[in-house]
């Protein structure tokens, strides 16, 4: 089982260009996608955050059921659902303002347990930022990790939530040794001003850092770098991509019962440049179609 923690919201999508232009409502957040591409790929998967009450929350868990996510373990509030307002770009990448104040979301509580069988579980995106649920899920983060649990860290930087920079970065930082997995986009990596190196010093056992088009590298503790290149696709858009490849490096790692620090620095040069390939063709199905759509096990074949 790998358990995704963080928030679940609503984006606004918009039809075209223009700020006035029809907006399409659609599922998201980045660990809500990363579980939806999870249970898709075919593994099992658990969503714990906190979510509304209202029409929002309810679709919200009926396509994490759809996706045959367990649910079990998501706490439910009266408050709204987060909203997020995103701008695509001429080159598909998205940008977005955040509707956050009083929703479900923030009001997350650290679990006494996890369900039964966890292996990993998976943090990220605003949840770490918007207090109080942030606290609340960095606790869940160390303790999961001082039990011995595989912890994936996707931070998914979203600078018009962080109200001051520095103190995030030294958060950031504090979560480190509490982390197996970093993945980060290299726009996530300047923001946060450090490099590889001094990441896997501080206590992930591999980082992989994706570069839009051009591809993905990880990074593994030995020094070595292993890259491949994007998939060549006409991109709709970018949105849920990064979240793509959480899920599929999740997955491929769960197949080769590859979930823990010493398997995965066991992984040989062939054995990343596959899982890599695999995390760089889902994320190209997700950017060939509108919206956080990540594909299906049959779409992208083996890890």
């Amino acid at each position: 089982m790998i358990v995704v923690a963080g928030e679940a919201l609503i984006d606004l999508v918009p039809r075209g260009a223009g700020a006035l232009v029809d907006l399409r409502p659609a599922r998201g957040g980045g660990p809500y996608n990363t579980a939806i591409a999870l249970g898709r790929l075919g593994s099992p998967t658990a969503f714990c955050s906190r979510v509304s009450y209202d029409v929002y929350g309810e679709a919200l868990l009926d396509a994490l059921r759809e996706a045959n996510v367990d649910v079990a373990s998501v706490q439910r509030g009266p408050e709204p659902t987060t909203l997020a307002l995103a701008s695509i770009g001429e080159d598909g990448s998205a940008r977005y303002s955040f509707y956050v104040e009083g929703s479900a979301d923030r009001l997350f509580e650290a679990p006494d347990r996890l369900p039964d069988g966890t292996r990993a579980v998976s943090f990220g995106t605003c949840s770490l930022v918007l207090e109080p649920g942030a606290s609340a899920y960095e606790e869940l983060m160390h303790r999961t990790a001082a039990q011995g649990v595989f912890t994936a860290l996707d931070p998914n930087i979203r600078p018009g939530l962080i109200p001051d920079a520095d103190a995030y970065r030294a958060r950031f930082k504090s979560w480190l040794p509490s982390v197996s997995l970093l993945k980060l986009s290299e726009e996530d990596a300047e923001w946060l001003g450090g490099t590889p190196s001094q990441w896997l010093s501080s206590g992930p056992s591999a980082v992989v850092i994706t570069h839009g088009a051009d591809g993905l590298t990880a990074h593994t503790r030995d020094g070595a770098e292993h890259s491949v290149p994007g998939e060549k696709i006409d991109v709709v858009d970018t949105i849920g991509a990064g979240d793509t490849v959480n899920a599929a490096l999740l997955h491929g790692l769960s197949t080769r019962d590859a979930l823990s620090p010493t398997a995965l620095a066991a992984l040989t040069p062939a054995d990343w440049t596959r899982l890599l390939r695999f995390a760089a063709r889902a994320a190209a199905v997700t950017c060939s179609r509108a919206g956080a759509e990540p594909p299906y096990a049959s779409e992208v074949g083996e890890v």
